[in-house]
């Protein structure tokens, strides 16, 4: 167990190195392509109202768009059914921040940040891409996309403050574990 615990740590350690080198929240820093992945999250947070991930994500995003840095943001996320579609509510939330509809596609597969990283290369034919969401998340994609043989850069959305995430900065620890163990065992 204690292997385990210390493998998931120094995974998460190298995820976070590859976001020291490769993400920024300072847009004038980012270099301008074709699309940015905007990262995915349950669009109600655990408190009942919206997913402050999710907001902070859309509210990069739309910046992002606006400054010129990409045309198209691409909205990767889980859709499960009629009531639950994280890429609705994605382009729902970056029209309202005045990003076109038609600068927003929707990726409906991305159930996962491995799926979303590798359908924005296969699916929508990205070999330069930028990718939207907090810093510790953003480590974990870089990884994978790096490792896939993207060109890739982050764009560190605002964090959440501690108190409301407790859940989420504990599994950063086994995911960047899983994401390490999956870009080895599938590499290219």
């Amino acid at each position: 167990m204690l292997a385990l615990v210390l493998a998931a740590w120094a995974a998460e350690r190298r995820m976070a190195e590859e976001a020291v080198r490769w993400s920024t929240a300072d847009l004038a820093q980012v270099p301008a392509v074709e699309m940015a992945l905007v990262l995915g999250a349950a669009p109600i947070g655990p408190e009942g109202g919206p997913n402050r991930y999710l907001v902070y994500r859309l509210d990069a995003a739309a910046a992002l768009w606006k400054a010129g840095k990409v045309k198209i943001l691409l909205v990767s996320g889980a859709r499960e059914g009629d009531s639950y579609d994280e890429p609705a509510a994605m382009e729902a939330g970056l029209v309202e921040r005045g990003v076109p509809a038609a600068a927003i596609l929707r990726d409906n597969k991305g159930f996962r940040t491995r799926a979303s990283v590798l359908r924005a290369r296969d699916h929508f034919h990205q070999s330069k891409l930028l990718i939207v969401s907090q810093r510790f998340h953003v480590g974990r994609a870089l990884y994978i996309a790096h490792q896939a043989g993207l060109e890739a850069w982050g764009v560190d959305a605002r964090d959440v403050d501690a108190p409301h995430s407790v859940f989420t900065e504990l599994r950063r620890f086994p995911s960047a574990l899983i994401g390490m163990a999956e870009a080895w065992m599938f590499a290219r």
